[in-house]
């Protein structure tokens, strides 16, 4: 007797479909996988003057480069919707500055907070990854970082994206005046504690709030996250820190009107209209060193990105994405 084989599983599957009056095609073609690669967002640390620092990479490496620099008190964590929308026409990089996110946290005793240091590890960062041309994307406190990159490195920068990010007295809202100028002018307990109220809960949320179109649509993820990082032991003190060297950025605005006169770097101003703390004559003040900058106002307060992710990502696609 002749026993039959059992036919191999992919003859057999033909077989079926053809039975069937169904034609049986080959599987349908899928993006290359170095191109799924380069979209996918991926999470490194780098050992940077001793200390690790954490950043989020995103996007074909062969691509322009851009650089998101986080505000306070958020971290890289504020990206999370912007880089996938960045990521099919740029190279990203969210860095967390030391003290914030996921990057080394050393007490304020151990290490010196101060926006130069923070500085000298982002640039430090961007020199182990070998990045010498990339665009900044400033919010907040990655202006005053993202300026003295600028400054350090005028070559470098490609452009400015500046959302919600101070370079000029004229942009400090009433709040931060009644809050810092006193602490700037004498650190002392009673100012401090007025300070230290920036570093609550409550401000927290407000500063993720104020000024949304729909607060419904503001995750609470991002008010969650800040504070548990802000109430780990230990953080208050360099908090205060920072905030107390703040003054040191004001020192260096004329520095960095002059750097913007003389470079003319290509910029895009995107603007929360209600940003309470950095206000809108810190928007237009830009215009007077860098006339031909795109300014963009968003219906949004201090951090924008909740509601606006997808707006802020055509427009910088729009300046500053290659041509396909």
């Amino acid at each position: 007797m002749t026993m039959l084989r059992p036919k191999p599983l992919a003859s057999a599957l033909a077989l079926a479909l053809a039975a069937l009056s169904v034609p049986f095609f080959a599987a349908p073609a899928v993006a290359a996988p170095e191109r799924l690669l380069s979209v996918h967002e991926t999470y490194h640390y780098a050992t940077v003057k001793g200390r690790q620092v954490f950043y989020r990479e995103a996007g074909d490496p062969s691509l322009p480069t851009i650089v998101l620099l986080h505000g306070f008190p958020s971290s890289s964590h504020m990206y999370r919707d912007l880089i996938p929308a960045l990521a099919d026409r740029f190279h990203v990089i969210a860095p967390d500055y030391i003290g914030f996110g996921q990057s080394d946290a050393p007490a304020a005793g151990a290490f010196t907070y101060t926006f130069e240091a923070l500085t000298d590890h982002v640039d430090g960062l961007l020199d182990q990854l070998g990045l010498n041309r990339y665009v900044l994307y400033m919010q907040d406190y990655g202006g005053p970082v993202g300026f003295r990159l600028f400054t350090r490195h005028p070559d470098r920068v490609a452009g400015l994206v500046v959302q919600n990010a101070n370079a000029y007295l004229d942009g400090v809202g009433d709040m931060p005046k009644q809050v810092f100028l006193p602490l700037w002018q004498n650190r002392n307990s009673e100012t401090e504690a007025a300070a230290r109220n920036f570093l609550a809960a409550g401000t927290t949320k407000f500063q993720y709030t104020v000024g949304a179109r729909d607060e419904a649509a503001i995750s609470p993820d991002n008010w969650t996250h800040d504070q548990a990082l802000l109430d780990r032991p230990g953080t208050e003190a360099y908090q205060l820190d920072l905030l107390y060297d703040y003054r040191t950025n004001v020192a260096l605005y004329d520095s960095w009107h002059e750097a913007l006169r003389k470079y003319q770097p290509q910029t895009l101003i995107l603007w929360g209209k209600h940003d309470p703390f950095f206000i809108p004559a810190g928007a237009e003040a830009f215009l007077r060193d860098v006339p031909k900058a795109r300014l963009v106002w968003l219906d949004a307060g201090h951090f924008v990105l909740d509601e606006n992710a997808g707006a802020v990502a055509a427009a910088i696609k729009a300046d500053f994405a290659p041509a396909h």
